[in-house]
């Protein structure tokens, strides 16, 4: 069943498109790599996937309801509930411990701060993490903060999870253990994930991979290695 869908896309940034009629399906529970050279769109596709950017034109449908259209404060609803977003360099907050940044979607949804600390240190403890909880982001290293930033977008259990270039900032190895937590964890709970990259080993991962090239969706079968003719973010 799909249940995410992207109908035409189009966004620009001034006088520069960034997508030019991007169309998309996302199914529940499946795992999309959304691939292509810097600068094809990949990011701007995934925010307004997720609602942290409007598209110019088109429709972002979620179960069958246009999520466009929405005002900003019902679609940071909808990642505060529904979605999950995991961003490339974590964006931890500095002040508090992994705990409390785990936390902090549950509490911001109205959870208890005692049941959300608990659901916070189960979510470290099954990405290996636990011995953090009190532990502030400076403390960590970069494949700790990553696991930490992957429990808070998990720990709503959230039907798709969002994941901007998730191991660009690591190391080929701590980038390979983030990626393989990820995929099993949204495998268990049921959690669709789109996942943007220009690593084809990080593409493998998912269950399938779309293409983007100038704004639109490459079918031409060129793959990563082709050049960028386009100035797309």
């Amino acid at each position: 069943m799909t249940e995410l869908q992207a109908r035409a896309v189009a966004k620009a940034y001034g006088h520069t498109p960034a997508l030019r009629g991007v169309t998309l399906d996302v199914a529940e529970g499946e795992i999309v790599a959304v691939t292509g050279p810097s600068g094809c769109g990949k990011s701007t596709l995934l925010h307004c996937l997720a609602g942290i950017l409007r598209p110019d034109a088109g429709e972002v449908s979620w179960n069958g309801q246009r999520i466009d259209t929405w005002s900003e404060a019902a679609r940071s609803k909808l990642r505060r509930t529904e979605f999950g977003v995991l961003f490339q360099f974590g964006q931890l907050v500095a002040e508090l411990t992994a705990a409390e940044n785990v936390a902090l979607p549950l509490l911001l949804a109205g959870t208890g701060r005692r049941e959300a600390r608990t659901a916070a240190v189960s979510w470290l403890d099954r990405l290996g993490v636990a011995d953090l909880a009190d532990t502030r982001p400076g403390e960590m290293s970069g494949g700790q903060q990553q696991r930490c930033a992957m429990a808070r977008a998990l720990v709503t259990e959230p039907r798709v999870l969002f994941a901007d270039e998730p191991t660009g900032a690591l190391d080929t190895l701590a980038g390979e253990q983030v990626l393989t937590r990820l995929v099993r964890l949204a495998r268990e709970q049921g959690t669709a994930v789109v996942l943007v990259t220009h690593e084809p080993r990080i593409a493998a991962y998912a269950d399938r991979e779309v293409v983007l090239r100038d704004g639109v969706v490459d079918d031409t079968g060129l793959g990563l290695d082709a050049p960028l003719t386009g100035g797309q973010r």
